[in-house]
């Protein structure tokens, strides 16, 4: 019969007490909001001294990193389904909306990566900032575009290699996962991908690195996020609206069957409404029969 080795029995209960911890600190920050987690709140929590946890977290920021990272880990899982979408174009569209609703449906944990502390997202983002020197602060897309290095897309199976921006160094292909991939990295790498390949088709500028492009189209839907996390009037019209106004804008109208978005309904209605003022201009004017006597 098997037995377990001491060794490997105190493994376990060290894996077993940091999830707990992270579990704790992770329901105090849904709950409360980052502000109020505190290594002593997350020791109450699992009724530990606060000692135990520091053999576990150098520091509250340490458990902040990791739920950072558990927070990427969330948002790469709602990617990699999309990421098998031949269009580059209804792929980025699709990325685009899964990024919102992770937001939207995460407001805490998004918060905590991307408005909270730059450090967060750095660390969050850990391969890419080391391998562009820039380990511990916020990491631009445009570094993980050219640093020249393969990344690997975490759990992507496409049929055919897909290509990844890097306009330093040429195209790198999406590979199956590896055990230390960083999953921030993973999942802006198929946002990346999509880019580039609408760069390669000519559907964007061939002037401007995919970097940039990426950027720019992260921090749009962050825009949203952000807005829609802090701004009680935002938005006026209902989210999904803004949203694909927001994708039409960058990647063209919607294709069949997609819903109409607020601009062509309105169009819509003009329209109609021009049609019916010419037609009622058209029509002759009748004069009003005179009295009988």
């Amino acid at each position: 019969m098997y037995r377990m080795g001491i060794v490997e029995r105190k493994s376990r209960q060290k894996q077993a007490l940091r999830e707990r911890i992270l579990d704790a600190a992770r329901r105090i920050v849904m709950r409360e909001g980052f502000a109020a987690l505190s290594m002593r709140k997350i020791a109450d929590a699992i009724e530990y001294s606060p000692a135990t946890l520091y053999l576990h977290f150098a520091s509250r920021d340490e458990i902040a990193q990791a739920l950072c990272a558990e927070g990427y880990a969330q948002l790469l899982q709602t990617f990699v389904p999309l990421a098998q979408i031949a269009d580059p174009t209804e792929r980025l569209k699709a990325l685009g909306r899964a990024y919102v609703a992770f937001g939207v449906e995460h407001p805490e944990t998004y918060r905590l990566i991307f408005m909270e502390d730059p450090s967060y997202t750095g660390a969050a983002l850990g391969a890419a900032a080391a391998a562009s020197g820039a380990a511990g602060a916020g990491t631009p897309v445009a570094a993980i575009a050219d640093t020249g290095a393969p990344v690997e897309a975490a759990g992507i199976t496409a049929p055919e290699t897909a290509a990844v921006g890097s306009a330093a160094s040429g195209q790198a292909s999406l590979a199956p996962p590896k055990p230390d991939d960083d999953p921030g990295d993973a999942a802006l790498t198929i946002m990346i991908s999509a880019i580039e390949e609408l760069k390669a088709a000519g559907r964007l500028s061939a002037s401007m690195d995919v970097g940039v492009w990426a950027e720019a189209f992260w921090a749009t839907l962050h825009g949203i996020v952000a807005l829609n996390l802090t701004c009680p009037v935002f938005p006026g019209a209902p989210l999904d609206t803004v949203v694909g106004v927001a994708l039409d804008t960058w990647l063209g109208t919607q294709g069949a069957g997609q819903p109409r978005d607020v601009t062509s309904v309105s169009r819509s209605r003009k329209k109609k409404s021009a049609e019916a003022d010419t037609q009622s201009n058209a029509k002759p004017a009748t004069r009003p029969k005179a009295a009988s006597a």
